[in-house]
């Protein structure tokens, strides 16, 4: 190979590598709707084993899910699946997630919105019932897949 072409090679492949691992802002926004379609089917009267999965799935094999306020970290998904099924034991009433703003960056996503529900958990003898809004920021890899969970809790 010639060196001008090992050149333009060595200068050009950089950008393309980096061109397919950035994610649009269509992209982004689509994984956050999805991350939030699945967070609420996560958490519904019927919810399944499956839907839990399908949320597991969304995430990077190395991801940090990060609950700010509560100075919460989870950095395995074994964990974080088998603490999600021992909430299947929770009696959901109704929840809800409603989007209130979208906003992206490189390769991160930026969510408002609004959680509510009733929900009795199996530790409690009474119903709990909560709005809050919320802001959930997701970075993901160069596959798409989420990285880095933060939740600031309203």
């Amino acid at each position: 190979m010639n060196k001008y072409a090992l050149a333009f090679i060595s200068i050009a492949l950089p950008s393309f590598v980096s061109a397919q691992t950035e994610l649009t802002p269509n992209d982004m926004v689509e994984r956050a709707h999805a991350f939030v379609a699945a967070k609420n089917a996560r958490q519904q009267p019927a919810t399944t084993v499956q839907d839990i999965d399908n949320f597991i799935a969304l995430l990077a094999d190395e991801f940090v899910d990060e609950h700010v306020k509560y100075n919460f970290t989870y950095t395995d998904k074994a964990k974080l699946r088998k603490d999600m099924v021992a909430k299947l034991k929770d009696k959901v009433v109704h929840s809800k997630i409603d989007i209130l703003d979208i906003m992206t960056g490189a390769n991160v996503v930026f969510i408002k919105m609004t959680e509510s529900g009733k929900v009795k958990p199996a530790h409690l003898d009474n119903e709990v019932e909560y709005t809050k809004t919320n802001v959930v920021s997701l970075e993901f890899n160069s596959d798409g897949l989420i990285k880095h969970i933060r939740r600031h809790h309203g």
